[in-house]
């Protein structure tokens, strides 16, 4: 562990992140994914080797979620996950609690993927930006074609086969004079968990439709008015911006340790691995993405490395000591740190060009403006006019 990072020592591991393959089947205009061209796959062999690294590395406890995730995990087929599933078992002798978890972009599921889902209990993710008129405007195939109705087939069958899922929705600038829209598209549909993403600045994305004048007024505004919403119908949608904060508000719950609560800045916490068996930490949305300060976010190779020799390279401890400073001038400088744990360190990276540093666009909505619209709807229920409304 590099000196200086007094947070925490490395894990428990609560995510790991693995790229069965770099390639996706469509082209958003937000993507931050620079090799979503190749069709590269996970060998079973680096397979092997992810779990057996990962079970050795002693960061291991009460288990862990394996997200696949980054291409689209869904262009692999079936066949490919029930190998990748017998792996990770074999590897796993303590019969410690393994659960599979896949973010898609929806246009493949169908029955068969239904079945499988079903038979391993996979929590799935669904990323849908709302009706046409939002989703369309950035989600489209790789000829330009729109692609939320086929979000919408892929959605119906989940429903039909009874499979929970959440979704997950990119808000950008066009998204955010329509609150009433977005929620009346998740409750006509069905759809009873979601998340908001923001339009964010990272790697070849280098600019966002949120980082322009008056923005944050109007991502004030719609936040207010999607509270409402969800109060008013006594919480038939669940929000994970609202959920994960306000028990934290009502509760008091800052972190009297100092130790950050979110797992972005905890060193292990995640684990990132790409196809190729590279891996890194911290945010995964770092691994594949250049810089000029580290060469890549790479901290190792799953092939090659042990976790404690990639933790005491010099790359890992120059990456985790500049987190750490930019964390601890968070936590001296930002009344809202106890709630938030510094900021993600991709954020601060491609927004500010260093770890060693504070506020970001990212903070400042999806932070500072949430908890203040949730702080001044407590105080003022609906109906009672705030200025965060």
């Amino acid at each position: 562990m590099a000196a200086g990072n007094r947070w925490r020592i490395a894990g428990p591991l609560e995510l790991l992140v693995l790229q069965p393959t770099p390639f996706c089947n469509l082209d958003c205009s937000y993507c931050y994914l620079p090799d979503r061209d190749s069709k590269r796959r996970m060998s079973d062999a680096t397979l092997n080797r992810v779990f057996q690294f990962v079970f050795a590395s002693g960061i291991v406890e009460q288990g862990f979620t394996v997200v696949w995730h980054a291409g689209e995990p869904m262009v692999l087929p079936v066949s490919w996950y029930e190998r990748a599933i017998e792996i990770a078992a074999a590897h796993n002798p303590g019969g410690l609690q393994v659960r599979h978890s896949f973010q898609t972009n929806g246009v493949l599921i169908d029955d068969g993927w239904c079945d499988f889902f079903k038979a391993h209990q996979v929590n799935v993710g669904v990323s849908i930006d709302g009706p046409a008129f939002l989703h369309d405007r950035n989600r489209k195939t790789r000829k330009g074609a729109a692609t939320q109705h086929r979000v919408m087939e892929g959605i119906r069958k989940l429903r039909s086969n009874e499979l929970p899922f959440h979704v997950i929705s990119v808000l950008t600038g066009e998204s955010l004079d329509y609150a009433d829209e977005l929620y009346d598209f998740y409750i006509e549909n069905g759809i009873r968990e979601v998340a908001f993403n923001i339009e964010e600045i990272e790697g070849p994305h280098a600019a966002s439709t949120l980082g322009g004048a008056g923005v944050e007024n109007r991502f004030r505004r719609f936040i207010g008015r999607f509270f409402d919403l969800v109060a008013r119908d006594e919480l038939a949608l669940s929000v994970r911006e609202f959920d994960s904060m306000v028990p934290m508000i009502v509760g008091g719950n800052a972190n009297e340790n100092n130790f950050p609560p979110t797992q972005e800045n905890s060193p292990c916490a995640i684990l990132s691995v790409d196809c190729e068996g590279n891996f890194t930490t911290y945010s995964p949305e770092l691994l594949g993405l250049k810089s000029s300060h580290y060469g890549d976010f790479a901290i190792g190779n799953v092939n090659i490395d042990t976790l404690a020799s990639a933790m005491n390279g010099e790359k890992f401890r120059r990456m985790s000591s500049d987190i750490a400073r930019g964390l601890s001038k968070c936590r001296d400088t930002c009344e809202y740190y106890s709630l938030c744990g510094g900021g993600a360190p991709v954020n601060k990276y491609f927004e500010n060009g260093s770890f060693d540093s504070t506020e970001t666009m990212f903070c400042r909505l999806n932070r500072k403006v949430i908890v203040d619209v949730i702080v001044a709807k407590l105080q003022h229920p609906i109906g009672v006019a705030t200025d965060a409304a």
